[in-house]
């Protein structure tokens, strides 16, 4: 295989495949075994295994039937020959829910290298994807 931007682009789209089948080492199939996660809300995860055992909890309880929908890769390049960045956007569905409401999408920004010949995951960062209308309520709201 070689280093093309499609191949690393793929990633995005097999985490939510994954996901979408409550499949947890398939979501994290393409992460490096050191890669560093941040998590919208704060957390790093500084393992695979760590994400793993993390995410197999949040998925068999919180987000336990959610889909993630609506998945699109906004931009990817590399950026030295082995490095490249991937950003895409995806939105969570809940059980019950007929589409995902705008707070709950968010983005992802992953830095990929290339290793055993293929891209994997070496970094990713998932952030809430908020308007500013939305960020501007938020910071009106009482602190508490």
């Amino acid at each position: 295989m070689e280093q093309s931007v499609e191949a690393m682009s793929a990633i995005p789209g097999r985490m939510y495949e994954a996901w979408n089948r409550g499949d947890v080492a398939g979501f994290f199939a393409d992460f490096a075994e050191d890669v560093l996660f941040a998590e919208l809300e704060g957390t790093v995860y500084r393992s695979r295994a760590e994400a793993v055992a993390a995410h197999e909890q949040i998925l068999g309880t919180v987000m336990k039937g959610s889909q993630l929908l609506r998945g699109e890769v906004v931009f990817a390049r590399i950026v030295s020959p082995g490095v490249g960045v991937v950003h895409s956007r995806v939105g969570i569905q809940m059980p019950g829910e007929e589409e995902p409401p705008s707070t709950r999408f968010s983005m992802q920004l992953f830095v990929t290298v290339w290793q055993n010949d293929r891209w994997v995951v070496t970094a990713l960062e998932n952030a809430r994807l908020l308007s500013l209308e939305s960020m501007a309520h938020l910071e009106s709201m009482p602190a508490g």
